[in-house]
């Protein structure tokens, strides 16, 4: 039997407000010493109250309307129960049944088709603190001890829930990267995923090709990059279809994904919404979302990544290709845009960015506003090329050198002596000498072996250091040779 895949995401996003959803407490604090940015609010002291965060409905009502989704006119937090070391209430103030955010969709694009995602929801809760299992593989389950850290818990954290409407590994790596860029473009959050910002749980099941009755899901955690949710949902769908082709049941629970491993293990036995026995937060009144405010929020959104890709293929005529690489981060695009305002030639703009400079971020694991070359770079090095400065070959090795250093390329080539040698008659007196010296190659090419003049300017080339012109060095020796 034939089984396909129901996918369904839950993506996390930390907001980037200033305070933390209920009290005043600093949300920016990745990195501080742990418990220092704590109040008893956040700590759910007794006698404490909560306050909302203004901001983050704002940001959530933005994240649903970029989203298509409808805005509630009111709306309400509930408290959701449940014992764990990392929230100090022993709840979560989140939302249930009357999110902020409602219905809408995303259309996400594979190599093979376009798919329209609905989104189910977007709510608005506070994040829960940060555990530190010690133990050799910081796993809790072989801890001798845990240690908490409070100062995440309470930054404004919204869930944006999908149906189930993926159907592959590489669908549900496509949405979560455009819901990122998406996200980046509202700057309602630095969508950083080795900090935590965002984070994506999936519940996956299968059934077989052409049923419409859904299959038993597991919920898999814990994948915290793109590679990591490509290669968790593919470990899971291979999983379940062996349980299912051993005549065997799917048990509904929560997995873990061991990034190291490549594999998924058992967490937790899957708690139900019934479970964590959801009721009104009494701390807090309901919410009146007016329609003027909501349209106000509405004009305030800026391009986004569909509109900012179209503009890119008729404003400067890339093709569609290039486009989509370069609006997948809102700092991809920027970089891109300040670089044509200064270059007139977008698409070789758009080459050095999708290759020398996507190579060396991807070596590095950097986002391209953490590296050192900027556009003032790439457009400086750009223009040494079409003066005649530096040869192409050449300018990648200055690129190498500008990405290590963050030195400007007119520094680079006056510091290594790497000016483009374009005087024709000192060309033409290596020339000569190369010529004297491969009699046979010579005879090679006058007999029609084209490649023979391949390795005379390579041999040019490698008494210059690489300096020469190289187009002169062809035509040099084509009238040398003659012809």
């Amino acid at each position: 039997m034939e089984y396909e895949a129901v996918i369904g995401l839950e993506i996390h996003v930390e907001l980037s407000t200033e305070s933390k959803m209920f009290c005043g407490c600093s949300a920016r604090t990745f990195g501080e010493e742990p418990n220092t940015f704590t109040c008893p609010v956040c700590l759910g002291l007794p006698g404490s109250l909560p306050v909302i965060n203004k901001k983050a409905v704002e940001y959530t009502a933005k994240i649903g309307l970029a989203l298509n989704c409808e805005i509630a006119r009111s709306t309400l937090f509930h408290r959701k129960n449940y014992f764990y070391p990392d929230m100090p209430k022993d709840y979560q103030i989140s939302q249930y049944d009357l999110p902020i955010c409602i219905g809408g969709y995303v259309d996400v694009e594979t190599k093979d088709l376009t798919r329209r995602v609905g989104i189910t929801r977007v709510h608005l809760e506070e994040d829960t603190g940060k555990l530190t299992h010690i133990s050799r593989t910081g796993r809790i389950g072989e801890a001798d001890y845990s240690l908490v850290d409070f100062n995440r818990a309470g930054i404004p954290l919204v869930e944006i829930v999908t149906e189930p409407d993926i159907r592959s590994p590489e669908e549900a790596k496509a949405f979560t990267q455009k819901l990122k860029s998406i996200l980046e473009h509202l700057e309602v959050s630095d969508c950083n995923m080795e900090e935590g910002s965002l984070r994506c749980d999936a519940n996956v099941s299968l059934r077989p090709v052409g049923s419409e009755e859904l299959g038993v899901k597991t919920e898999v955690k814990n994948m915290n990059s793109f590679r990591a949710i490509q290669g968790a949902l593919a470990y899971e769908i291979e999983r379940q279809k062996a349980i299912l082709k051993r005549g065997e049941v799917v048990e509904q629970e929560t997995r873990h994904w061991d990034d190291a491993g490549n594999v998924t293990v058992p967490l937790r036995t899957k708690e139900y919404a019934h479970d964590y026995r959801y009721f009104p937060e009494p701390d807090l009144v309901p919410m009146e979302l007016s329609k003027d405010w909501i349209e106000e929020i509405r004009v305030t959104l800026p391009e986004l990544p569909d509109v900012r890709r179209k503009r890119f293929e008729e404003v400067y005529g890339l093709p569609t290709h290039d486009a989509v690489l370069l609006i997948s981060s809102k700092a991809m695009g920027d970089f891109f845009e300040e670089c044509a305002e200064t270059y007139p030639d977008a698409k070789r703009v758009s080459n050095w960015m999708m290759g020398e400079l996507s190579m060396y971020l991807n070596a590095a694991n950097l986002e391209i506003d953490e590296c050192a070359v900027t556009p003032r770079h790439l457009v400086q090095l750009l223009k040494l090329i079409d003066d005649g400065t530096v040869s192409g070959k050449m300018a990648k090795s200055v690129f190498e050198e500008m990405f290590e250093t963050g030195k400007l390329p007119k520094v680079i080539v006056e510091e290594k002596g790497l000016v483009q040698i374009t005087d024709r008659e000192e060309i033409a007196r290596i020339v000569e000498m190369v010529v004297e010296e491969n009699p046979s190659v010579v005879e090679d090419y006058r007999s029609g072996k084209e490649r023979a003049l391949g390795f005379l300017v390579g041999q040019v080339m490698r008494l210059t250091q690489g300096r020469a012109n190289p187009q002169l060095v062809n035509v040099l020796l084509k009238e040398k040779l003659g012809g």
